[in-house]
């Protein structure tokens, strides 16, 4: 993989997202002579929107996340933002069970209109980090939900709306 096709996760807004490309346009900008934090983080912008979809209402979101993750590349101090999201992790190795976990974890969030990070580890490393010896396995916020079997739909969307603090 060459380092323009690297993936790295980045905080826009209250969402972690993937952004392909971060790492070599954040040394491109670093040896361009961008004078003020508008440059900057239009500079990443434009470069970074040909690799990735930002939905347009996002631009300044983006925007800020890119000028953000640059002054961190550089070393300048950063503000930290508090993260109040809804944390999902789906454990397992990519069995069926636990693609469909993921799956249901989607189809609930969307049908519900919940926002949240939502990740699948597959890795047995991270997996074993959270003490899981059978999979698949939901984890919400840090609070381990199920192990070694898929939960009812209805127990999910309960279990997702309480980590928001509407359930």
């Amino acid at each position: 993989m060459n380092k323009g096709d690297e993936v790295a996760k980045v905080k826009v807004g209250k969402f972690s997202v993937g952004i392909v490309g971060l790492k070599a346009v954040l040394e491109e900008a670093a040896q361009e002579s961008l004078s003020s934090d508008d440059e900057v983080a239009e500079y990443l912008f434009e470069h970074l929107q040909s690799k990735n979809y930002i939905p347009p209402r996002a631009h300044t979101d983006y925007r800020l996340a890119f000028l953000r993750e640059y002054k961190k590349y550089k070393g300048e101090p950063v503000e930290v933002e508090e993260q109040q999201t809804l944390e999902v992790r789906v454990l397992g190795p990519g069995c069926p069970n636990c693609d469909k976990l993921e799956r249901m974890v989607y189809t609930v969030m969307t049908a519900e209109g919940i926002a949240g990070d939502v990740e699948h580890l597959k890795d047995l490393n991270k997996i074993a980090a959270y003490g899981m010896v059978a999979t698949p396995a939901l984890v919400i916020n840090g609070e381990v939900k199920s192990v070694g079997r898929l939960p009812r739909e209805s127990q999910l969307r309960q279990w997702l709306w309480e980590a928001t603090g509407q359930g």
